[in-house]
């Protein structure tokens, strides 16, 4: 098994540490947004998407066993946060105006995964606080799936743009010598 330099580490411990950090900010909030990402995110555009799904998962494990049960059944999708994340960054669709679009795609799979889990596994109902909207919509006459992924893609996407924009302000501040020591590792 290939050995993972310090520095690199360093920088998945920060990534879980915001992961469970955001988690908990927007779990005792009861904000409609999750927040439960940026340190994916971020790993995934310093890394690549190995790290960026580590990040993601240990992520998830933690806020799961310390105070969000939800977080375990969810981590799935931290896998395709870090992957897209990656892939995205890497294209150059987090720049400018393209960044909309490199959200969505972050977004548009993330969200389906997400929706599947609590579709199926919750009936739609998790500790989000966008469960209210699902049980409107539901209640409307729109099937479950539907609703809980219509409510998952746009918390999803404002989540993760909100999450996005402060990661790209972080790696722009970054010194060149450091964003050169994560490449060269």
């Amino acid at each position: 098994m290939k050995k993972i330099p310090p520095f690199k580490l360093s920088i998945v411990g920060l990534g879980i540490a915001l992961n469970v950090i955001g988690t908990f900010t927007a779990f005792s909030l009861k904000l409609p947004i999750l927040l439960d990402s940026i340190g994916t995110i971020m790993v995934s555009f310093l890394l690549g998407p190995y790290y960026g799904i580590i990040t993601g998962l240990f992520g998830s494990i933690v806020s799961g066993i310390t105070f969000d049960i939800y977080s375990l059944y969810f981590a799935p999708v931290q896998i395709f946060v870090g992957f897209f994340s990656s892939l995205v960054y890497n294209k150059g669709l987090m720049k400018g105006n393209k960044r909309f679009l490199g959200v969505f795609v972050i977004s548009i799979f993330s969200s389906f995964i997400g929706a599947i889990i609590a579709a199926f596994v919750f009936g739609g109902i998790t500790s989000s606080s966008s469960s209210y909207i699902v049980a409107i919509l539901s209640n409307m006459g729109i099937s479950k799936v539907l609703s809980v992924f219509i409510v998952q893609f746009l918390i999803d996407y404002l989540d993760r743009f909100v999450a996005v924009s402060l990661v790209i302000l972080v790696i722009l501040k970054i010194p060149n010598n450091i964003k050169q020591e994560l490449m060269n590792n």
